[in-house]
This record gives structure tokens, C-alpha cells and sequence, in this order.
């Protein structure tokens, strides 16, 4: 019975106690029978002198450190001809290992959303321990096998050191409503992110309908080349906005730097935080920011056209329209801004224009990369809690026992090996 409460089948336990440092030891006897031979692979039950005891870290009861001691079986193999002797393999823990299984899924759960250096304090063992869990339990690359389909694929990109131009980039997907991590690629290079789709296996290529993506045209172009037409190529509407609102910001610090100079102190002063006000809608204001926004606009027609120009755009975002209707919309909102005589949005205007195709497929499904965002605001958060992790292939396994941890080893679901 306790052997199921340690959640440990096949283990009789012999007798507990407490050391000098008040943790938990349980003496235990493994009752299961035989094992395979490591030369030859065959079973064998012939026992013959036990290996040297040892001490297993196990998961905590009533609050303690609990430990179990065991004394491996030993076989000898009557099939190979040097008599071969074979210590039992059980499945709860892995040989020259210090611990459980049952304890490294603890470790793990522990891990998430938390740091190596974190958990080895709180649990008072190593680093390299904390560590070699981590190696041996999540792996550093995706295994295709587990996908049955790849409806939807996004990409992005992060910047693995503040202020520098150190990219990597995030290949993600929804399945099942759940976000999951495909890869965490090198560099942002057209040539790097092919590799990678041509790397998916060809019966999941054949299920990808659509690819979300930020404007760098190398991203789009690697998934043109490597989907064809069948699938639709989706830059995200989160992204296209940020550029357009850009333009209207840099109206704005402009416009504010003039006023500055211009207005007296005490009517500037009553132009603070217009910043905020800005990115707001208008439906969205209050009594006194609409206030403010028509003071704003009466020291500044260029920011008054700017705003409207901008929140005409998020309202094209906003219709449930077809994209060819988004197309017309957007040809029309082209046309107000170079009647207007603003320069400011020229540059939006040309990728808008280069990108037409990609930016108004949002409107076919209404399919965006918020799922990429949300997986980004979540790696910037790990970045920060695990400073100095710039190695792809560590980032890769953070981010999916972040992600998917919970589901990997909780009770119900619990794999280790993954």
C-alpha cells in the first residue's frame, strides 16, 4: 500500500526512519523478478551477488527530505558464454541517477516558470542535478511523430539581448486550442527558416493552411517557396498596426517638441500624458481625455489628420469584410492620406502596398498571430527570469516545459523521457 502511495509499484518497504538531520529514509526491496541481460538481451533470473546499496531522492512526505535506500538485484546470464551479470533495470528510476522518477517530475513541475538556480536552492540539491533532470526529461527539438496535424503554423522573431541585434526565431502552433513550440531557430535568415519547413515531414506539410507572419520578407518568402499557393501566407494585423501607430507617434513627438516651444508653460502642462490618449480609440476616452484630444488637435491639424488617418485603419482591422472588400477599403484610405498632404505614413504606405495580398488574407479567416504574441510575451518573461540563456537549444526546452509542463507531468499526464 505505501509502496502505491510512494507512487512506486514493484517496491516492498521494509522499514522508515528519520536521521540525525530529520529526513525521511524508506529501506526498500525491489519484488519484481529478473531482468534483461545488457550483452545479449535476454531475460534472465538467475541471481547472483547484490550490487552496492544506494540512496535515491524521492518527492517530499509531511514536508521532509525523504530518501530511498534499495540494494540493486544482480543476474547472471546462463546464455552468454562469459556468464554476464546484470543489475536490474527498473522503470521508477534510471541507473547512476540519485533520484526517482517520481522526483524528477517533482523538480520539474517546480521548473516551471521558475529557474534552474531557484529550484536547486529551494530544493537543496545542485545545480548540475536541477540540470541533468532538465537534459534528460525535455527534449531539445520537436518530435514530429507526436503531431497529427499542422493546421496552423506562426513565426517570429525575439531579441535574445536587449539592444542588440541578436535575433532567434519562434516557430509555434495551436493545436487543440494549446500552444505549442515547433523550433527555435538559429538566426532570422530566409535560408535558416526553409531549412526548417522542409524539415517537416511531408504528411505534415500537406496539412498547413495557413502561416502567420510579421512583414520580414524573408519569412514570407521561405513559406511561398516551400507551401506553394495552397497555402495562405497571413501577416499579422497586431504587427501591420504597429506600424501604421508608429507613423502617428512620430507625429506626435514631433508635433509635442513644437508646442513645447510655442505654447506657454501652463498650456503645454495641460497637454501631459496625450501619449496614452493617442492609442486609445475614441469610443474608449473619457469626458476628460476627449477633452484634452480636442485641445490637442486645436494647437495641431497634423495630429488631428494623423489620429483619424490611423484609427480609420484599425477600423478597416475591426469590419467583418472579405479581403477583396479590405483591398478596396484600404486603396481608399491610401488615396485620403495623400489628399491630406501628410508624409508621415509614406513608408506604411509602401509596405502596405508590397504587402497587400498577405495583409488583407487576414480577412479570409480572420487569422492573426496573437497566438505568436502571446508565446513571445511569455519567452520575454522567461529571458528575463533565466538571464543569459542564448543557447537555441536550452531556450527550446525552457519554453516547452513552460508551455506544456503542466500538461507533461501532472498526475493524470505524467511522461517523463519526453
Amino acid at each position: 500500500m505505501l509502496s502505491k502511495l510512494l507512487g512506486i509499484p514493484g517496491l516492498k518497504i521494509n522499514f522508515i526512519s528519520q536521521d540525525t538531520n530529520g529526513d525521511t529514509i524508506i529501506r526498500a526491496t525491489s519484488t519484481l523478478h529478473g531482468t534483461k541481460c545488457h550483452v545479449c538481451g535476454e531475460h534472465i533470473c538467475k541471481p547472483c551477488a547484490s550490487g552496492p546499496p544506494i540512496k535515491l531522492r524521492h518527492t517530499p512526505i509531511w514536508g521532509n527530505k525523504t530518501y530511498i535506500r534499495i540494494t540493486p538485484l544482480r543476474y547472471v546470464c546462463e546464455h552468454c558464454a562469459n556468464k554476464s551479470t546484470t543489475t536490474q533495470v527498473v522503470d521508477w528510476y534510471e541507473q547512476k541517477c540519485s533520484c526517482t522518477k517520481q522526483y524528477e517530475k517533482h523538480i520539474l513541475l517546480l521548473l516551471i516558470n521558475s529557474t534552474i538556480q531557484d529550484v536547486s536552492i529551494k530544493e537543496d540539491i545542485s545545480y548540475d542535478v536541477v540540470e541533468g533532470i532538465l537534459e534528460r526529461n525535455i527534449s531539445t527539438q520537436i518530435t514530429w511523430e507526436d503531431i497529427k496535424e499542422l493546421k496552423y503554423l506562426g513565426i517570429d522573431e525575439i531579441s535574445i539581448k536587449k539592444g542588440h541585434k541578436d535575433f532567434v526565431v519562434i516557430v509555434t502552433t495551436m493545436i487543440e486550442g494549446k500552444l505549442k513550440i515547433l523550433a527555435v531557430l538559429k538566426n532570422r535568415e530566409k535560408a535558416t527558416v526553409k531549412k526548417f519547413f522542409n524539415k517537416i515531414p511531408w504528411r505534415l506539410r500537406q496539412t498547413v493552411q495557413i502561416v502567420c507572419s510579421d512583414l520580414y520578407i524573408g519569412f514570407i518568402n521561405a513559406a511561398k517557396e516551400v507551401f506553394g499557393k495552397k497555402v495562405q501566407v497571413v501577416a499579422d494585423r497586431f504587427h501591420v498596426a504597429k506600424l501604421y501607430r508608429e507613423k502617428l507617434d512620430n507625429v506626435r513627438k514631433k508635433e509635442m517638441r513644437r508646442l513645447k516651444k510655442e505654447l506657454p508653460k501652463n498650456e503645454y502642462e495641460k497637454l501631459n500624458n496625450v501619449m496614452w490618449i493617442l492609442r486609445k480609440s475614441p469610443t474608449e476616452l473619457s469626458e476628460e481625455e476627449l477633452k484634452k484630444l480636442k485641445l490637442l488637435f486645436k494647437h495641431s491639424n497634423d495630429l488631428k489628420l494623423s489620429y483619424n488617418l490611423s484609427t480609420d485603419m484599425t477600423a478597416i482591422f475591426n469590419m467583418k469584410i472579405t479581403s477583396t472588400q479590405a483591398k478596396r477599403k484600404m486603396n481608399t484610405w491610401i488615396n485620403h492620406v495623400r489628399k491630406s498632404g501628410l508624409t508621415c505614413f509614406d513608408s506604411f504606405i509602401k509596405t502596405l502596398t508590397n504587402h497587400m495580398k498577405e495583409i488583407t488574407n487576414y480577412f479570409n479567416g480572420r487569422m492573426n498571430s496573437g497566438f505568436v504574441e502571446g508565446a513571445n510575451n511569455k519567452i520575454k518573461v522567461l529571458k528575463r527570469r533565466c538571464y543569459g540563456l542564448s543557447n537555441s537549444a536550452h531556450l527550446f526546452q525552457r519554453i516547452k516545459l513552460d508551455f506544456e509542463g503542466y500538461a507533461m507531468f501532472s498526475n493524470k499526464n505524467s511522461t517523463l523521457c519526453c
